[in-house]
């Protein structure tokens, strides 16, 4: 191929190379001509040269050789070279480089020149990379285009003056005079690009938008022009007069009328007008629909006419549109809390968007419908959660049902359907719901004394007809365990008489025990509950003693310990096994609205009021992960994540200590001493920002050793997904994260996120920590960070 080819003929050698090492062989050649030509000082083809250049950049290849042609043929007084030149700068430079400020006299010459065209090069290029040194120096001319008595300049000069604004906020102030008085031309181009400087001004500053309340009635006027105005061939766009101009000035009516009275009486007329006289049956017409509901919604606007905003959101919910369905159920998500009765009128079709085939509609189906659950509809609105459950995408599964375990918290009708709502999501997605769900199930099961003949039936024959979900497992396990005795009784007046056995029981029991499905947790349940039943069952005692004993030499350590600690109740304390084993008492609840929250502290808290009803001196709480399981033969045992099914330990609520005074310490059987607990470490918050609190707490592990707990918490109306922290520390510093708790944090604080970071500082230097918080709410990621620069109980000195 010849250097000097034209640019048409390079393209084509280009696309018709046939493998990526011919197109890199033909690119290298043609390169290197266009370095030789622009070494050359009497060069006619500099634009063709650079043109081909920009081609080669196009496609991937570096070209940046050609930075500096750029800024000579800026320079150039010929218009064809000057085009290119300026293009070149734009795709090939930034603010970032030293070459960009080269071109900054030639610009400021251009934008004097008297061809209009040139002008407009140089103000496409400075709106496009223009550093803040060029915006300082180069902001002058462009206030005095913006008063030029030329539309086409004026409308570029704007959307320049947008750039500088964003580039040098301060330089606001110089433009908001000559942003004033374009509101007063008739052209559309200069109209649109004033309404997107004067948005760009009150965004960025409190006093301009104060300023510029006062233009309300000029946009209102420009606004009902293009509403009422007939066909113009010039604006259409499929029956819709200029839509692009009607949006800008929507999205400024919004920003000027949010919190402001006077304001917002003086646009709803239009706002009523618009949302009335447009079009929704094409795009266009739905586009400006949009804006406008956002705007009726944003402001201090009549009741009635968000209500009509309400409802064109209604009807976008029936549009085919997958898109449009998708933003409708967006923006009802966000006034769900103040217009909550104007959404529930569209209830009935929200709930059919859970039935969408697109994965994203189904998602915002799922939180609008959540959020519309209340006293009135709980029954019908559950019906079709639990209805979507059974059929909704694996990935939706754990948010569907921590929804209903919330809703059904807060509005169930009665105990009893509280309790199968919750028993039916277990059984439908067990293996997806949150750890914390069995324990505050067991609380609830055991609140509801005169159902618990009735819980432990339903779950038997739940038990018996599949062990495969967990959490279902455990809890069937622990009630089985706590009532055996009536199970057995069969006197059941809400269901059907069903007479069971005590073999019946224990084979269910060893089915999980010895089944591969269950997990060692779901074990331990099974194992305390098949303990629990040696005082409860008569004829079977001796059966039950194999089966502990078979598990003394399990390979699962914590079964096995388990194993050890009820074969010494068995046998050498025989006498104490009855108190031990003892009914658990009423446990009392902490707070409201926790059947998704966080167990731990309801353990500690039901440990506390048990040991009160013994008459015992209450110790300070411990965290959950300190508190050691009765019956601890080794003594001191070490942390796990979730709790282990221990006589006490296991079943939320059960007494730490139950024996009669005869009995002795229980914490105690085989002469090894419970170490007295430690004072809680000091709490501060660090980090609390669009409903998100983080909270800290230091313990001292050595001189240099210090152990971390960041403790994250949501009190928002919508859940959070995604939710991570990253820490870094000085480089002296040693930084090890362990594993989170989770990374999803539900919505008004029903349950929180702990994070350890274990730091050892053996240098002594002064500690800082930054941590970046990361997360998805709504659909959205948002990412932030904070710098700790103290850490409580610490002294200075130290750490």
């Amino acid at each position: 191929m010849s250097p000097s080819v034209p640019l048409q003929e390079m393209i084509r050698a280009i696309r018709s190379a046939r493998t990526q090492c011919e197109e890199r062989g033909v690119i290298q050649r043609e390169c290197a001509a266009i370095r030789a030509q622009f070494r050359q000082s009497d060069n006619g083809g500099r634009s063709h040269n650079l043109a081909k250049l920009l081609y080669v950049h196009m496609l991937g290849y570096p070209a940046h050789f050609g930075q500096m042609e750029c800024v000579r043929m800026i320079a150039s007084p010929r218009y064809s070279e000057k085009r290119v030149g300026y293009l070149g700068a734009m795709m090939l430079l930034d603010e970032k480089q030293d070459a960009s400020l080269l071109i900054t006299n030639s610009i400021k010459n251009d934008l004097s020149h008297s061809n209009q065209y040139v002008q407009s090069l140089a103000l496409c290029t400075l709106a496009c990379m223009g550093s803040a040194e060029m915006c300082r120096d180069l902001a002058p001319e462009i206030d005095r285009l913006l008063r030029a008595s030329n539309s086409y300049i004026k409308k570029k000069a704007a959307l320049c003056a947008v750039h500088i604004v964003r580039k040098v906020q301060e330089l606001g102030e110089l433009f908001a005079p000559a942003a004033r008085s374009l509101l007063a031309e008739k052209n559309h181009g200069v109209l649109h690009g004033a309404v997107v400087l004067i948005t760009e001004l009150c965004e960025r500053n409190r006093e301009t938008l104060e300023r510029f309340r006062k233009t309300v009635p000029d946009l209102v006027q420009i606004m009902k022009g293009l509403v009422i105005s007939g066909y113009s061939p010039e604006h259409d766009v499929a029956g819709i007069s200029d839509p692009f101009l009607q949006v800008r000035i929507l999205r400024l009516l919004r920003i000027l009328g949010h919190s402001n009275e006077a304001a917002s009486d003086a646009m709803n007329d239009l706002l009523a007008q618009v949302a009335t006289n447009t079009d929704s049956t094409k795009t266009v017409g739905n586009a400006v629909l949009y804006e406008t509901v956002l705007t009726v919604l944003d402001i201090k606007s009549e009741s009635g006419l968000r209500v009509l905003a309400v409802n064109i959101l209604g009807r976008f919910l029936l549009n085919n549109d997958r898109n449009i369905r998708y933003i409708a159920m967006i923006s009802l998500q966000k006034i769900v809390g103040t217009d909550h009765n104007a959404v529930q009128r569209h209830r009935g079709t929200i709930v059919d968007c859970l039935k969408d085939q697109d994965a994203s509609v189904k998602r915002r189906a799922l939180d609008l419908s959540l959020a519309l659950v209340s006293a009135s509809n709980i029954r019908s609105m559950m019906k079709e959660l639990l209805l979507f459950l059974s059929s909704c995408p694996p990935e939706l599964r754990a948010q569907a049902a921590s929804g209903i375990f919330n809703a059904a918290e807060r509005y169930a009708p009665s105990q009893r359907w509280h309790i199968d709502t919750i028993l039916h999501v277990l059984t439908t997605a067990g293996g997806d719901v949150r750890d914390e769900t069995v324990p505050n199930l067991i609380q609830l099961i055991t609140n509801a004394s005169e159902l618990h003949c009735y819980t432990v039936h339903k779950l038997y024959r739940a038990l018996l007809a599949d062990i495969s979900q967990q959490s279902l497992v455990q809890v069937a396990c622990w009630c089985i365990g706590e009532y055996g005795d009536l199970l057995l009784r069969g006197e059941c007046q809400e269901t059907e008489p069903v007479q069971v056995t005590e073999d019946d029981v224990l084979d269910a029991l060893e089915t999980v025990l010895q089944s591969h499905m269950s997990s060692p947790a779901t074990r331990g349940f099974a194992l305390t509950a098949t303990m629990k039943l040696s005082t409860r069952i008569t004829d079977n005692v001796d059966r039950i003693r194999s089966i502990v004993s078979i598990y003394g030499s399990c390979l699962d350590v914590e079964l096995q310990q388990r194993a050890v600690e009820y074969n010494a109740l068995l046998k050498k304390y025989d006498y104490m096994r009855a108190a031990v084993l003892e009914r658990m008492p009423v446990i009392e609840k902490n707070s409201p609205g926790h059947t998704n929250g966080e167990s731990t502290g309801e353990a500690i808290k039901e440990i506390k009021s048990a040991k009160v009803k013994q008459g015992e001196p209450v110790l300070p709480q411990q965290p959950a992960n300190q508190v050691c399981d009765l019956l601890d033969l080794l003594g001191g045992s070490e942390e796990t994540l979730q709790p282990r099914p221990a006589v006490g330990g296991t079943f939320p609520g059960l007494p730490m200590s139950t024996a009669s005074p005869a009995g002795g310490d229980l914490l105690d059987l085989l002469g090894v001493l419970e170490p007295a607990p430690l004072a809680p470490a000091p709490t501060v918050p660090v980090y609390e920002k669009e409903g998100v609190t983080l909270t800290l707490s230091c313990e001292k592990q050595s001189d240099s050793g210090l152990t971390v707990t960041l403790t994250a918490s949501n009190s928002t109306e919508s859940d959070i997904s995604s939710f991570t922290l990253q820490a870094a520390v000085p480089k002296s510093v040693q930084l090890h994260m362990k594993a989170p708790s989770g990374d999803f944090l539900p919505a008004r604080g029903a349950a929180k996120v702990t994070q350890m970071v274990v730091l050892n500082n053996p240098n002594k230097v002064n500690l800082k920590m930054r941590v970046r918080i990361s997360y998805t709410s709504q659909g959205s990621a948002f990412q932030d960070t904070v710098q700790i620069d103290s850490f409580p109980g610490l002294s200075a000195g130290g750490h």
